[in-house]
């Protein structure tokens, strides 16, 4: 069995994963863990969605 991902899915799972690490090490209270974690997920997933848009406009 393969799992096949798009490129969305693909900047969703890293962005999931890479803002786990970001939320845990970069953050002393859970609390600041979690927001820190959400806001570099937003931003990640917000980055990849700019970069997509961007490189259709310079396509067209």
């Amino acid at each position: 069995m393969t799992i096949q991902l798009t490129h969305f899915s693909a900047a969703f799972v890293f962005a999931v994963f890479a803002s786990i690490v970001f939320g845990i090490t970069h953050r002393e209270t859970t609390r600041d863990m979690v927001r820190y974690g959400l806001y570099c997920f937003v931003m990640f997933l917000g980055g990849a969605l700019l970069a997509g848009w961007a490189m259709w406009l310079i396509r067209r």
